[in-house]
C-alpha cells in the first residue's frame, strides 16, 4: 500500500481468499484493504496515538440519514457528554479533494453538529473549526488534542 502522511503505526494484517484485510481496532474486525480503508485506518491511530483521543469515544464508518437518504460517516469522535467533537472524512490517496469533499462532510455536519471536521486523502489534510452559531468555519493548521473536560 501506499506511504501516507501520517505517523506509522503497527498494523496487523490477514490474508483470506487472495484478499489482504486489515485490523480495526475501534469495530474490533478486519477488513477489507482498500485504499480509502488504509486511509481510515492511519487516521484512526493518529487520533489515538498522536492527538491522544480514548478508543471509547471515537466511532467507525456508522449510518446517518440526510434528507432522507442513508449516508456513512467515515470517522467522528465524540465529547464526553455525547456530543460531536469531530468528523473525519477520509478518502483514498488517489481523490482529490474538492469542494464537493467539503460540501459532503458539511451536508453530514448539518445533522451531527460537530465542533471540528477533517478531511483526508492520507497525502493532505484539512482541519476547520466550526462556528455553528455564526455557521460559518475557519481552517487550522491541525486539530486540538484530546483533553477531558
Amino acid at each position: 500500500m501506499q506511504e501516507l502522511n501520517f505517523p506509522k503505526f503497527e498494523y496487523r494484517f490477514k490474508s483470506t481468499e487472495n484478499k489482504v484485510s486489515i485490523f480495526d481496532v475501534i469495530r474490533k474486525k478486519f477488513f477489507i484493504l482498500q485504499p480509502e480503508e488504509w486511509v481510515r485506518q492511519h487516521c484512526v491511530h493518529y487520533l489515538i496515538n498522536e492527538k491522544k483521543f480514548p478508543k471509547s469515544l471515537i466511532n467507525v464508518e456508522k449510518e446517518l440519514i440526510i434528507n432522507g437518504l442513508k449516508k456513512r460517516y467515515d470517522i467522528v469522535v465524540f465529547n464526553s457528554d455525547g456530543s460531536i467533537h469531530l468528523i473525519v472524512e477520509c478518502k483514498a490517496p488517489k481523490i482529490k479533494i474538492d469542494q464537493t469533499t467539503f460540501d459532503q462532510i458539511a451536508r453530514y455536519n448539518l445533522v451531527l453538529n460537530a465542533s471540528y471536521l477533517m478531511v483526508t486523502n492520507g497525502l493532505n489534510h484539512y482541519y476547520c473549526e466550526m462556528d455553528l452559531e455564526a455557521e460559518r468555519y475557519a481552517f487550522l493548521k491541525d486539530i486540538p488534542s484530546y483533553t477531558q473536560k
